[in-house]
Formats: C-alpha cells, structure tokens, sequence
C-alpha cells in the first residue's frame, strides 16, 4: 500500500513504449460492418471513380489518420481514382500531406490518379452544390487548377459518377453527408468515425442510409488487417492492449492490498 506510484507511472509507460518498438501482433476480429466497406471498395475495377472526404485535425488525427492511412493504400492499391475533400479547417493541410504521401508510395499522379478539391466553408451547402456539380462548390482545386484541366475530372460531375463516398469525419458534419449525400441525392454511403461516435451512428447503418461504419482505431486496425498492411492502428491496438492489462492488474494487487491491510488491522 505504500509503494511511490512512480513505479506504476515507470510499469505503464515501458508496457506502451516496447510495443511500438516490436510489434506483437494480437488477434483482432473484423466486424461485418468494416467488412462491407472492405469488400465494397475490393470489388470495383481498375479506374472508378470514389469519394474519400477526410475531415479530422490535430485533435482527431491519431484516431482518424491510421484509418485514412489504409483506405487510401487500399484504394490506390486497386487503381481507383480519388476525389478528396476537408471541409474542416483545421485539418486541410494535414488532409494535403496525407494524401500526397500515400499517393507517392504507390507512384500515383496529382490530376490523373487523385484530386483534392481543398475546404469551402459551409459544409451542409457544399454537400448539397456538389450533388449538383463539383464546380459549383469548387471552380477550382486546393491548388488553383480548374477542374476542367485536370484529366481526371472529365466526365465527373457530381456524386452519380463516384461508386461510393467514405466519409472519414471526427464531427457532427458526418449528419450533413448522411441527409445530403445519401439522403437527398441517394450516393452510396459509408463513414468512419472516432471511437465516442460510433454508438450514434448504428441506427443509421441498420436503416441502410450507410453500407459501412468504421469506429476509430479499432476499426482502423481491422481495416489494415484487411488489406494485409500493419501500420500504425495495429501497433496501438497492441500498446492498447497490453496497457489496459496491466492497469487491470495493478487495480486487482491494489485491492488484494487493500482488503488484506484492512484485515491485519482488525487482528490488531
């Protein structure tokens, strides 16, 4: 009962740190509903066209980024084309330089493989102006190219020329792609959201608005186990993993301590 509980500060952060060193590769069971997603996006050929709308921040991204992270290496690894939007603010230039890193890993061309249209704000009215038209929204890209100069945008108009939307989105503007998206212009719909979110948006999985959810880093991890690339969410789900174990454990000596000092007492 008297131990300095630097010691326990020392146990969990050597459990969380020699996993991130080596990866020890726990089980991790797929649920149905990033399952779908996965086979949704596997089955389509070579140069369809998907929406990927990435909208976390610095806040959200170590939830967010991983799942990112394996949507895209899935997507360019079956030569999809990938129109991204950020319709958070905070996050449009970590969107950016997340897509242009998975791209260069699978030596995809700006314009030709991927388009990133960038941030307007009002998310619901953009939304609903891109049901209509990309241009509408977005004359231009994030980087000031008209769209009509861009060889894949040609003959893509709005949500009817993408095969699907996966909506990776850490804030309540996930509803607006929901009514908007799916609801008013019925695109095939899936999303990923944080870990606290992912309760909310059950109902909406089972009414068949979404064909797809993903929960935060689990479902990241579940996703990289899909597409057979360990990256970063397998590697917290083990740091995860091995951390909540042992805080387990220091509870359970904790109380056997407890009970047992509370005995001796009472002998006394």
């Amino acid at each position: 009962m008297k131990i300095d509980r630097r010691w326990i500060y020392l146990a969990i952060g050597i459990v969380v740190f020699i996993p991130m060193l080596v990866y020890l590769g726990f089980p991790i069971r797929v649920t149905k509903e990033v399952r779908s997603v996965y086979e949704r996006i596997d089955s389509l050929p070579p140069g369809t066209v998907v929406m990927v709308p990435m909208e976390y921040d610095p806040a959200t991204m170590a939830e967010l980024q991983p799942l990112a992270y394996a949507v895209l290496r899935h997507c360019f690894s079956k030569d999809l084309k990938v129109i991204t939007t950020s319709l958070q603010i905070e996050g449009v230039t970590i969107i950016k330089e997340d897509l242009e890193m998975i791209a260069a890993e699978y030596g995809k061309k700006y314009g030709i493989d991927y388009v990133f249209l960038g941030y307007k704000p009002y998310p619901g009215i953009v939304i609903l102006n891109m049901g209509e038209n990309f241009r509408k929204p977005f004359p231009r890209d994030y980087y000031g190219n008209e769209l009509d100069s861009l060889p894949m945008m040609k003959g893509v108009y709005n949500y009817s020329s993408c095969a699907l939307i996966l909506n990776i989105n850490a804030t309540s503007g996930v509803d607006y792609w929901i009514n908007y998206a799916n609801g008013r212009y019925k695109a095939p719909l899936a999303i990923g959201v944080t870990g606290v979110m992912v309760s909310d948006y059950y109902t909406f999985l089972s009414s068949g608005q979404i064909f797809g959810l993903i929960g935060g880093l689990k479902g990241a991890a579940e996703y990289e186990k899909l597409i057979n690339h360990v990256d970063l969410a397998c590697r917290a789900m083990d740091v995860q993993s091995i951390a909540h174990s042992v805080i387990v454990l220091f509870i359970v000596i904790g109380n056997i301590a407890f009970f047992a000092t509370k005995k001796r007492k009472k002998s006394i």
